[in-house]
């Protein structure tokens, strides 16, 4: 069994085993944008008691690595796109939708259905020109970079921060999602459009929290790892 410490880096934990990504996302730790953080240090930025959360982590029964931690560039990219760019091409659009309509109806009981919907509208905004740029651009300069010697242009070494920083910002709006809406916690008066709407907010955040891990703390972090 794995034995995790406050050093332990948080992006290898997911890599490791994607079983400890709900129990960090659980204690509101981001594994993803700051994935190369020490454990220790993401709790203390985080205000969480470390102990806890090891104690959470080392109890777990160990899942299986991931097949994706393993896979070569190309192999790698494919997955992302099947897996979590055709998720989000699809949800997006579904996901909008229904925001908009429980916003609509529930919104004069719950004030904070009008910033969801903002909160939500930014995200899609920014995250489909986004998806769009990996497929056409990045994702292309990786795959012909990939398994070459030395270190990456500076052209490609700026595309890649700046798709961190654009996580980053997707990553900030996730947050404040899940803060609205108290967790994605289901109120009283929630009909089962509203129910529907905060499970598949959820569901989109969990996905773009590992979309965002496996690009930044795997396939980009080996693009880098030459410089």
């Amino acid at each position: 069994m794995a034995s995790y410490t406050s050093d332990t880096i948080l992006g290898d934990i997911v890599t490791a085993d994607p079983s400890r990504a709900r129990i960090l996302e659980r204690f509101g730790i981001d594994y993803c944008c700051n994935g190369q953080r020490p454990l220790g240090d993401a709790c203390t930025a985080a205000q969480i008691d470390a102990g806890e959360l090891l104690a959470a982590l080392n109890a777990e029964e160990p899942g299986q690595r991931a097949g994706w931690a393993d896979l070569d560039d190309p192999a790698l990219i494919e997955h992302i796109l099947t897996t979590h760019h055709r998720f989000l091409w699809e949800e997006f659009p579904r996901m909008s939708a229904l925001v908009d309509k429980v916003a609509r109806v529930h919104g004069p009981n719950h004030a904070e259905l009008t910033r969801v919907r903002e909160a939500f509208d930014e995200l899609r905004h920014k995250v489909e020109p986004h998806l769009r740029n990996e497929e056409t651009a990045l994702f292309p300069e990786i795959l012909a970079r990939s398994g070459a010697d030395g270190p990456i242009s500076e052209e490609l070494h700026a595309a890649l921060d700046e798709n961190m920083t654009q996580h980053d910002r997707a990553g900030q709006l996730l947050a404040e999602l899940r803060q609205l809406t108290s967790g994605y916690a289901v109120p009283p008066d929630a009909c089962p459009t509203y129910t529907a709407m905060l499970a598949g907010l959820e569901e989109i955040e969990s996905d773009l929290h590992m979309h965002v891990h496996k690009e930044n703390n795997v396939l980009f972090a080996r693009m880098l790892a030459n410089n």
